[in-house]
């Protein structure tokens, strides 16, 4: 065998390792930041209960609702596990009111932002 084979024989197993460590290494990542992506949503859950005890707009059905026709509209054919509130931005007045959403479909995650003004709720941003 020459030298060239296996060198490249030696780089091939090294950039294999390091994949197979890459991956471990993301993976334990993922289910350290389970805990804190479950007590994020639970804030978020609590923001909108305190913006609901303040002002009568922040009915979750209806948000729901509006989001998943703008993801029907923007994302047609895909069914989405859940969706999930992941921030309540609420401001004085209805002009600045901000909900976010996760939409998630195994791997995926589609961001909604709900913007309200005085006819409701409508999307203002999908990414």
């Amino acid at each position: 065998m020459s030298t060239l084979a296996i060198v490249l024989i030696a780089f091939g197993a090294a950039v294999v390792l390091l994949v197979i460590g890459g991956l471990l290494g993301a993976r334990r990542r993922d289910r350290r930041r389970a805990p804190a992506y479950a007590a994020h949503l639970h804030q978020a859950d609590q923001a909108l209960e305190q913006a609901r005890a303040s002002d009568r707009g922040w009915d979750r059905d209806v948000m729901e609702r509006v989001v998943r026709e703008t993801l029907a509209r923007e994302h047609p054919g895909v069914s989405f596990d859940r969706i999930e509130l992941v921030l309540v931005d609420d401001r004085p007045g209805v002009e600045e009111d901000r909900a976010h959403f996760e939409a998630v479909d195994g791997e995926r995650r589609v961001r909604v932002v709900m913007a309200r003004d005085d006819q409701g709720w409508a999307p203002e941003h999908v990414a």
